[in-house]
């Protein structure tokens, strides 16, 4: 990258790139993509620098593949591309922060974040092939309101686990109200992280 497009702002069509002034740069370097909005990490891949280029040329996150030895755009197979912002390198010039606005999931799952919980990454990843024989799949087949049902049903059993009966109950039965909700939260086409949104929301709130 030459200053000229160091200091490229967005505005002029092109994402902005700090890197540190000195010392020679890796051939490869891990990116951590971040949604420029949230702040949340979405996803982890690997730069080259002609990756870099194109990302900067064009404004949309490019990466290279080391399964595939090749380079790819995000979004390229399903329309998620990255709308990309900003790109900084660390201090040493051996990683890069690209903070990018997404079109849709990011994760190959459905799920926004590919750091999303382990559970809820399933559940998008069922929601989105309906193998045959999954729950999930079952459970999303009926419609929302089927899967309400069932958040209604666990809820009252985790309920009466925490009144009378014991710790191991009682965390089983949350387990089933957690995921039950998961579940609910894909048939409406929501994500966990618009909960976590409204948790962070009410936190700041209640810290002012």
């Amino acid at each position: 990258m030459d200053g000229q497009e160091r200091g490229t702002s967005w505005q002029s069509a092109a994402p902005a790139v700090t890197e540190p002034g000195a010392g020679s740069l890796p051939t490869l370097r891990p990116a951590i993509v971040q949604d420029a909005e949230s702040g949340r990490v979405l996803m982890l891949a690997w730069m080259d620098d002609e990756a870099l280029a194109l990302t900067v040329q064009t404004g949309q996150a490019w990466f290279w593949s080391r399964s595939r030895q090749r380079l790819w755009r995000k979004g390229e197979t399903s329309g998620n591309v990255l709308s990309v912002e900003e790109v900084r390198a660390d201090c040493d010039g051996d990683a890069l922060l690209v903070r990018a606005r997404p079109a849709g999931p990011t994760c190959h799952t459905g799920a926004r974040s590919c750091f999303a919980p382990w559970l809820w990454r399933t559940v998008c990843e069922r929601a989105a092939q309906r193998p045959r024989g999954s729950y999930v799949a079952q459970l999303l087949a009926q419609g929302p309101a089927a899967c309400a049902r069932k958040v209604g049903e666990e809820g009252l059993e985790a309920a009466l686990a925490g009144v009378s009966e014991s710790d191991e109950r009682l965390v089983e039965e949350v387990a089933d109200l957690w995921f039950h909700t998961y579940v609910l939260l894909a048939a409406r086409g929501l994500d966990v992280d618009d909960v976590e949104a409204v948790l962070r929301r009410r936190h700041l709130a209640s810290s002012e």
